[in-house]
């Protein structure tokens, strides 16, 4: 499984941007560094997007992780939320037993509370995320997220290991970029 790979965001990260983009910060301005109307920024395994739309950026961190054919496995992507949180979508593949939810664990933190899946599309099935202040913290420091979630078969669960190399860098540039 190939890690972030900043050319296969394309349509798939449009999707999940739509989806989310309720939950992503929006912050009244009209300008973005250089007078630029969008802007993508990599660091390390996260990649920063923000652009201009009806005089509001929205910007948010994403990553997207795809197999060597190219098919996306996972794409997580968030915004910072008010409360010092962080809000937005996870998109995991199809065959999942959908009422089982989805499980994120940092590092050897005890896992967080389940998710649930809101929808599936043809490109995937949707989990909205809200994680607190805490956690965003935790994520900040950590190395690994594992996104879990049971096979619909019931024969296995599938677990997909997440990087947060860049992670801090990449929430500390989103926060300076919604000002």
């Amino acid at each position: 499984m190939r890690k972030f790979n900043p050319l296969s965001l394309g349509p798939a990260s449009l999707i999940v941007g739509v989806l989310a983009s309720a939950a992503f910060a929006q912050t009244p301005s009209s300008a973005l560094p250089g007078g630029a109307s969008s802007l993508q920024e990599t660091f390390q395994d996260w990649r920063v997007t923000c652009s201009l739309m009806q005089n509001n950026k929205i910007c948010s961190v994403a990553q997207v992780q795809t197999q060597q054919n190219g098919q996306r496995v996972l794409a997580i992507e968030l915004a910072a939320s008010k409360d010092n949180g962080a809000s937005g979508v996870l998109m995991l593949p199809f065959g999942l037993k959908l009422q089982d939810g989805a499980i994120l664990k940092i590092d050897n933190n005890p896992p967080l509370p389940p998710l649930s899946f809101s929808t599936c599309l043809p490109v995937g099935c949707v989990v909205p995320v809200n994680l607190t202040a805490a956690s965003v913290n935790a994520l900040r420091s950590g190395t690994s997220l594992t996104v879990s979630a049971n096979a619909a078969d019931g024969a296995q669960s599938l677990s997909l290991p997440v990087s947060l190399k860049g992670l801090a860098p990449a929430l500390d540039r989103l926060n300076q970029l919604q000002k």
